[in-house]
């Protein structure tokens, strides 16, 4: 696994970020100075959550990522990556969903016509379809942006950092927007599990609160690129 820890004591350091090295650790399970207890998830259940407790644990200096303190910043950069993985996340639910959407209201037909045809179903996915569309153009911008930034010495990392949380903010409230709408376009049908849609609902909790929630991605827009002061 990849561990953030204090190297450097907190009292020696000028900001709690600063003294933090990472590491990339054998996760032996029978180790000592090792616990873990597995978190219940409503959603994201393909990959197990665990809250891991270290006690005296051993940790070889030959798995040092990088230069020691700087763990913060490398953790940041990464999750640059994370952001763009996120958003494409998100961009695969509300496609999903609008899909199941609008297959059933093309097939419900109510007073022998199918709900598809009123505008009242028609538009709220019509809109959360071009609100993905969108979404996926700045999810692609931070992808090119951060691949390109390993050749091209030009582009700051301040820059990927803009990208990569606009596409995550974009991508995850055009999927909530997206999923909640197709729910609604259903009616009762929307939280029947046999459609799928209630659970891509439940999905887009992840890629809207991790790995930080969309108000730190407007605190860091508003005071990184507004330049307003900070607010937290």
């Amino acid at each position: 696994m990849v561990l953030l820890a204090r190297t450097t004591p907190l009292e020696e350091v000028n900001k709690a970020s600063e003294g933090l090295s990472l590491f990339f650790i054998d996760f032996d399970k029978n180790a000592p100075g090792l616990e873990l207890k597995r978190i219940k998830k409503m959603g994201g259940r393909a990959i197990d959550a665990n809250e891991v407790f270290f006690d005296g644990y051993e940790v070889p200096t030959d798995t040092l990522i990088g230069e020691e303190g700087q763990g913060f910043k490398i953790v940041l950069h990464g999750m640059n990556a994370e952001r763009c993985l996120l958003a494409g996340e998100a961009l695969g639910l509300g496609y999903a969903a609008l899909k199941r959407a609008s297959t059933y209201a093309r097939d419900r037909i109510v007073f022998n016509r199918p709900i598809g045809q009123n505008q009242g179903i028609q538009h709220p996915l019509a809109s959360a379809y071009m609100h993905l569309e969108a979404a996926k153009l700045a999810t692609y911008h931070a992808a090119r942006l951060y691949d390109a930034s390993v050749h091209d010495s030009s582009i700051t990392q301040h820059a990927i950092g803009v990208a990569c949380n606009s596409a995550k903010y974009l991508a995850a409230e055009a999927a909530f927007t997206a999923c909640e709408r197709s729910v609604l376009c259903m009616g009762g049908m929307g939280y029947a599990a046999e459609y799928h849609v209630e659970r891509y609902l439940r999905e887009c909790f992840v890629p809207r609160i991790a790995p930080v929630s969309r108000e730190m991605i407007m605190n860091f827009v508003g005071e990184k690129v507004l330049g307003l002061p900070r607010s937290y």
